[in-house]
């Protein structure tokens, strides 16, 4: 039987040094070395190899693995913050960063053999690889258990047919963990994971989408024809990969809220600057209540959006701390993702209309973050799929 985490709650909000150093950390990190390229990899669709090992020297890529998987050996609340603070200047490299680690890397390490961990968890914790997540397919979304890659049996493992989209890091992650099916008679209890690294027969990325926002990012197709892998690259037990995966969106859920929660941080700083800057009738926009209405509306929904998201964080690590391992957070994680991705579409929103005509340009931040907050009212289950799921958490259903 699967438990939901339930702990009492004290009365301390504050981080700690330790955590407020990080903050800053990658706060002047993203600054001095994300913020001077943001437009020039947007308006290219660049996928920015160049950051990649600037990532990993920082330990960025490997945050929720111990050290002794080459990981940073730090927690939920630790990566929130990490996430939250990259993507307050690029979302892009905000879901590069966590659906690396959070997906990929998670995964393997949560249900593989210790063989496998340290075959790739040390190196995808250490960015040494890069790592993406193959679940959604052309007729499998939000109904992930409609699911039409195939995985057959063989004498020497498995041969892999079919096609997943929308996978983040497609075109150039070295490692890949996907779900196929074994057992199609037993449905959501038929599929498996597997993982399948970069240069495997039958495995190559196909169309890499030209999206909306998160340009910079790379979201792709990855396609498996007759593609044969060993026996031992069955990822956890066969027919769990798609209950494992339910697992893993519960942290990937909490990127999510991680990733919206820096948009619209970001976005709300820059409609600051600029109804400071901005003049109209004589002074500066920064002094109308309309404007100032708008402003304190922002704060607050982003504050919300933090302490859900750093709430659902923190009860991850303390889930994970008890070593309980049918502890979930299911609830709190779909609410975080929830709120904080349709807080973040508000916040962008009212970004671009208090810069009036300049947030429908280029010139100024607010139109990009319009653009890229968008994708977490979908990505990691819609918020359609997340009602549905904190209403049957709530309903014990």
């Amino acid at each position: 039987m699967v438990r939901r985490a339930c702990y009492n709650w004290g009365v301390e909000f504050a981080l700690t040094d330790e955590q407020q150093q990080l903050r800053r950390t990658v706060r002047e990190f993203a600054e001095g070395e994300i913020a001077p390229h943001v437009m020039e990899w947007d308006e290219a669709s660049h996928f920015p190899s160049e950051i990649i090992p600037k990532l990993a020297e920082m330990g960025l890529l490997g945050v929720i693995f111990p050290e002794k998987y080459g990981g940073a050996g730090m927690g939920y609340v630790e990566y929130a913050i990490i996430i939250e603070e990259l993507s307050r200047v690029d979302g892009s490299v905000g879901i590069i960063v966590a659906a690396h680690n959070s997906l990929c890397t998670n995964h393997i390490f949560k249900f593989g053999s210790e063989e496998q961990r340290q075959k790739y968890v040390a190196p995808l914790a250490q960015g040494e690889k890069l790592g993406c997540w193959s679940l959604t397919e052309p007729e499998a979304g939000s109904d992930a258990g409609g699911t039409r890659t195939v995985a057959k049996r063989t004498d020497s493992g498995w041969v892999i047919n079919g096609s997943k989209t929308f996978t983040t890091n497609g075109h150039y992650a070295d490692v890949c963990v996907a779900m196929a099916v074994t057992d199609a008679a037993k449905k959501h209890h038929g599929i498996s994971a597997f993982v399948v690294e970069k240069g495997t027969p039958g495995f190559r990325p196909g169309k890499k989408e030209n999206k909306l926002g998160l340009r910079a990012s790379d979201t792709s197709e990855v396609v498996f024809t007759d593609c044969r892998v060993a026996a031992e690259n069955l990822l956890g037990r066969e027919g769990e990969g798609f209950v494992n995966c339910l697992q893993i969106l519960d942290g990937g859920r909490i990127s999510i809220a991680s990733l919206g929660l820096g948009m619209a941080q970001g976005a709300y700083e820059s409609a600051v600057r600029y109804a400071k800057q901005r003049k109209q009738f004589g002074k500066a926009i920064a002094e109308f209540q309309a404007i100032q209405f708008k402003l304190a509306d922002m704060a607050t929904q982003i504050d919300a959006a933090r302490l859900l998201t750093y709430r659902a964080a923190w009860m991850a690590d303390q889930a994970i701390a008890s070593g309980a391992a049918d502890v979930r957070i299911t609830r709190e994680s779909s609410m975080a993702k929830l709120y904080a991705g349709e807080v973040a579409v508000r916040v962008a929103n009212e970004a671009v209309q208090i810069h009036g005509g300049y947030g429908f340009i280029k010139d100024y931040p607010a139109e990009k973050f319009y653009r890229d907050v968008k994708l977490c009212t979908i990505g990691e289950g819609t918020s359609e799929i997340q009602r549905m799921v904190i209403a049957r958490q709530l309903l014990g259903k």
